[in-house]
């Protein structure tokens, strides 16, 4: 067995000494997979353990749905040179969905130094195995042998490499991939708020508060052509998150993202794993993997962009609330004037059981703004209904039903007078 996970290691991008311990047990400063994990946001400093050497966790994840979902439109017909409707929606009927795999490593290198790295096994957009990101978390600076780095780094956290930018609170709560055990609904937001880029960020936590700074390549991917059209992207975040009571737990945040030029900033399209909403409002000639964002938007501020959300998150008891309220303004390389898109999103969840093992939920989301192209005014309004049910820490499975509606695009638009609804049910591992 041992020989087959350092195999496993070794084909996900890095070598290993033999000597390394191999765990399935906790890290410190690092934010369970499992159940422990919902509603955790970022690693905190208290270290929970005793660094004997190097150490290498092993986890994965694993999503499958069982897909309900009905859609209509009303747009024009669209004809392509073969007299093929490009805006008559593609039929779709009931059926399980591709699963989805994550192989999750973490490896201690050093007391207070982390290593992550995240492989997509399976995912809608991709068949092959491929990397979503690697980075070093650094929580002590014991090899400096110096008092006051020590004490500096009770409050800080560093982050560098390829990694999820921390933009916003809404990233914690949604799926990645095969990742689904932390997000009480089936879907993410419609504006999703995720991108993987190269950079680092410093956190500073203390007694509740916290305060964010990083900058980054500004992409989903290194690049050195066309320097001209390139500039880092920045993002900070403030806050306070602190339980008031023994019942009472309140977090607010607020964060700001922006890059000035770019050649393809993703922001709202980093996500390369894909939707759990499969072919919704898509074309006869879509394919599931092609068209992997069904169900979603991006505003395509692919050139600048800047981004300003507030989460407000509170929990009493068994029930929690948790807000996304946000603001992005920008433009694609081909305009000439920024475009403004908003978004509201809030979840009301409730708990049940000594344990929290069993749960219900409602999301309202929509999100309006100016299209791209013919400076119309649209929006995308979803209800959702949850409930979910923790069989153990490490397995949940969960029933949604959606309701998606599209106002206001053009005639012309496939999403003219679009909506998509029915059920979901979703199960997912995580360890």
């Amino acid at each position: 067995m041992k020989k087959l996970i350092l195999s496993l290691a070794m084909l996900a991008g890095f070598s290993i000494s033999t000597s390394a311990q191999i765990t399935l047990g906790d890290l410190p400063y690092w934010r369970p997979y499992d159940q422990r994990g919902v509603n955790v946001f970022e690693t905190g400093k208290t270290d929970t353990t005793t660094f004997d050497g190097i150490k290498l966790r092993l986890g994965g994840s694993f999503a499958q749905q069982f897909q309900a979902l009905e859609h209509s439109n009303t747009a024009a017909p669209k004809l392509d040179a073969n007299g093929k409707d490009l805006n008559q929606l593609i039929e779709i009927g009931y059926g399980f969905n591709l699963a989805t795999a994550n192989l999750n490593l973490d490896v201690m290198l050093a007391d207070g130094i982390r290593l992550n790295l995240i492989t997509y096994l399976s995912s809608r957009h991709h068949p092959e195995t491929w990397v979503k990101g690697g980075y070093l978390q650094i929580d002590k600076l014991g090899f400096l042998n110096s008092p006051l780095a020590d004490r500096l780094m009770q409050n800080l956290t560093l982050r560098v490499g390829h990694m999820e930018i921390n933009y916003g609170d809404a990233h914690f709560r949604r799926t990645d991939n095969a990742m689904a055990l932390h997000n009480p609904f089936v879907g993410n937001y419609i504006m999703d708020a995720f991108a993987t880029e190269i950079g680092g960020e410093v956190i500073f936590q203390k007694n509740g508060f916290l305060a964010l700074a990083a900058v980054t390549g500004g992409e989903i991917q290194g690049g050195l052509t066309t320097p001209k059209d390139r500039a880092p992207s920045y993002y900070g975040k403030v806050g306070y998150d602190n339980n008031l009571t023994d019942n009472l737990r309140v977090r607010l945040t607020g964060s700001l993202y922006t890059t000035n030029s770019s050649v393809r900033n993703t922001l709202y399209a980093g996500d390369r794993a894909g939707s759990r909403y499969y072919l919704v409002v898509e074309n006869q000639l879509a394919t599931i993997a092609a068209q992997f964002t069904s169900g979603r938007f991006s505003p395509n501020l692919t050139d600048n962009v800047t981004a300003m959300v507030v989460n407000p998150f509170v929990k009493f008891g068994g029930l929690e609330f948790f807000g996304n309220f946000e603001r992005a303004k920008g433009k694609a390389a081909n305009e000439t004037e920024d475009r403004t898109w908003n978004q509201v999103g809030a979840d009301l969840v409730y708990r049940i059981g000594a344990k929290e093992n069993f749960y219900v939920g409602g999301r309202y989301n929509k999100v309006s703004g100016t299209l791209q192209g013919v400076n119309t005014e649209a929006s995308i309004q979803r209800t959702a209904l949850a409930a979910g049910w923790f069989v153990t820490k490490n397995i949940v499975a969960k029933a949604e039903y959606v309701n998606q509606e599209y106002n206001d695009f053009p005639v012309n638009d496939i999403r003219n007078g679009a909506k998509f609804n029915g059920v979901m049910i979703e199960g997912a591992i995580a360890f």
